[in-house]
């Protein structure tokens, strides 16, 4: 890899909450039926938008975060996912420069689009506003001149006079093209709940969403201009590539990947760096099948929604006695947030009712309505575990409405940092479970040491 070069726009918003993801989604599905190869990205660390984006565009979609990984991680992920792309569409995250504090641009899509170099696209939702709209695109487009706003999307357009009144305010107070004006349509929203909008895995197919949604973006949004404006994005020259040069065993190290309703959330990237490090992926669904994959060394199991499948989890007794004796015979398994409620005695849901659980993680999972646990954390683990070792400073985030109770017998696993230094997750032998999400790349050591964990244990046989 030599440098960057694919055209690349960034798709930014005001706020959260302006249809960035709808418009994001429906310009990566009309651009493949216009032929293009799409490499769809996300800047923060969201799982559900790319959810999304996946399905439009038919390539994995990549989580870009320049908070939890640095500069030079970000570009070479960056650099090895586009090849074979025509174009790479980047989705923002919140408003465009929100990030991880109101004192910088740490973690923002600002300081994404300039890593990368390259040109953003505002979304600005009209809707009970006109002239005043130019206002806003004025204050985005002079609050960093590092950043390159070339264009803005007006969204929620009441009709033709709207759609004029603002658009010439727009360009004659900013001198910014008008790329599109979308007009207002509620029954096309994507479906939301407690942590953001529906994951795509439990909203398929969306073929008639696609249906509905991309005439709307053809008619109403100018792809050529978008176009153009993405092959002006300017090389970006890269520094020699490492993070996938990991030393792997002697044979490939079976582990087994909870993936279904439940367990979604799974940065690609972090996938691909256990594949690199010698790992045999294989997909379960705890819910559907009967028992682990034969042969398994290893377990891991991501985020999700568990709380709102907790009648078939319980349901599914063999697969969780079956997970729990693995983690007694000393089976390297690790668990975030939806696989840290899942691994426990039991979840309650946000109505009350409890669901047995797995057992391997002492105490329950508690929904709690109002209680969001969201936001950045730099964690150092308090003991040897099958990630890493004391000492190690890994960046990573919380996103749930979970209250662990950890029944008096927990045995946390990391010291979160820049949160007071509070106690955090539960590690006992080889099993870690956290309700941190870590990007795998944030260290070049850890997809290596969970492979190595996993190469360490014999495998299961299949079933009990």
């Amino acid at each position: 890899m030599t440098g960057i070069q694919v055209p690349r726009v960034v798709i930014g918003g005001t706020t959260s909450g302006v249809g960035k993801t709808t418009i994001a989604v429906g310009v990566m599905a009309a651009l493949v039926r216009r032929g293009l190869n799409v490499q769809p990205y996300k800047v923060g660390p969201d799982y559900i938008d790319p959810s999304y984006h996946a399905v439009a565009a038919g390539r994995p979609s990549r989580n870009l975060d320049a908070w939890m990984l640095s500069e030079a991680t970000v570009l070479e992920l960056f650099a090895r996912s586009s090849v074979g792309a025509d174009i790479a569409l980047i989705e923002g995250v919140m408003g465009l420069f929100d990030g991880l504090s109101g004192l910088d641009e740490a973690g923002s899509t600002a300081q994404m689009a300039k890593v990368l170099r390259a040109p953003v696209l505002l979304v600005l939702d009209v809707s009970r506003t006109a002239r005043s709209a130019a206002a806003m695109a004025l204050g985005y487009a002079r609050l960093d001149p590092g950043v390159r706003l070339a264009g803005i999307i007006l969204n929620r357009v009441a009709g033709p006079r709207h759609r004029d009144w603002t658009k010439e305010a727009v360009e004659g107070l900013t001198g910014l093209p008008v790329l599109g004006a979308l007009p207002e349509v509620p029954d096309l929203a994507l479906p939301e709940r407690h942590l953001g909008l529906v994951p795509a895995t439990e909203r398929q197919p969306l073929d008639a969403f696609l249906e509905r949604l991309v005439p709307i973006i053809e008619g109403h949004l100018d792809l050529d201009r978008l176009i153009a404006l993405a092959v002006q994005a300017e090389p970006v020259p890269l520094a020699s590539a490492s993070l996938f040069k990991i030393e792997v065993p002697t044979r490939p190290v079976r582990i087994a990947v909870a993936q279904d309703e439940a367990f979604s959330f799974y940065y690609a990237d972090g996938l691909d760096l256990l594949t690199a490090a010698g790992a045999d992926l294989v997909r379960f669904s705890p819910i559907h099948d009967a028992s682990l994959p034969s042969g398994a060394q290893g377990l891991y199991i991501g985020g999700g929604f568990p709380e709102l499948f907790g009648d078939q989890l319980e349901a599914n007794g063999r697969m969780r006695r079956e997970i729990l004796e693995s983690a007694r015979d000393g089976m390297p398994i690790y668990a975030e947030c939806g696989g840290l409620m899942y691994l426990t005695e039991a979840i309650v849901d946000f109505d009350g009712t409890t669901f047995p659980m797995v057992g391997a993680v002492p105490g329950r999972a508690v929904m709690e309505r109002g209680r969001l646990r969201i936001g950045y954390v730099e964690v150092e683990p308090l003991g040897e575990n099958i990630l890493a070792g004391p000492g190690t400073r890994l960046r990573g985030h919380e996103f749930h409405c979970a209250r662990w109770d950890g029944g008096g017998s927990a045995r946390p696993a990391y010291r979160i940092l820049n949160l007071d230094g509070r106690s955090e997750g539960y590690q006992w032998g080889n099993l870690l479970a956290t309700f941190v999400h870590l990007h795998l790349a944030t260290d070049p050591s850890l997809a290596g040491r969970f492979v190595a964990s996993c190469a360490r244990y014999p495998g299961r046989r299949g079933g009990l």
